[in-house]
């Protein structure tokens, strides 16, 4: 599998369709990458899995030198007597920079949270045994003064 290549990631499966055109010229390549498609990601509330869609575009170039290295953060340069180039480290990059930063479940037509109903009702049981700090009451009601 795709993403199981990649150590630590936070994407465990998906469905993604990746199209590739590239424009050759005499000395570099310009690539654009269209993807579209759906990842599983947990979730930052209740840590299920759920899927999270994932939509964009993309643009690569490619251009000949001496050695590889990265002239930007879409410009690659690889030696001329290179003969391959791996795409797939930039595709997943691709993929994981389309993913949401916050993560939830959304809400079901009801209005009602898509979460595991267990943990949430676990969060609410913790967040309301919390103890306030009395210190920040008191700067709390110097607030409400104002």
């Amino acid at each position: 599998m795709f993403f199981d290549q990649v150590e630590d990631t936070e994407i465990r499966d998906g469905k993604v369709s990746v199209t590739v055109t590239m424009a050759k010229e005499e000395r570099m390549m310009d690539l654009h990458f269209v993807i579209a498609g759906t990842v599983k990601v947990s979730c930052d509330r209740c840590n299920e899995l759920m899927d999270v869609a994932v939509n964009g575009n993309e643009r690569l170039i490619v251009k000949y030198g001496d050695r590889y290295y990265e002239e930007s953060e879409d410009v690659q340069i690889i030696p001329e007597t290179a003969h391959q180039f791996d795409l797939s480290p930039f595709i997943y990059e691709y993929i994981h920079l389309l993913v949401p930063i916050r993560r939830v479940h959304l809400e079901n037509a009801a209005g009602k949270s898509q979460c595991d109903p267990v943990i949430l009702q676990k969060l609410k049981e913790l967040s309301e045994h919390h103890a306030k700090d009395p210190r920040w009451e008191t700067l709390n009601q110097l607030k409400k003064k104002k």
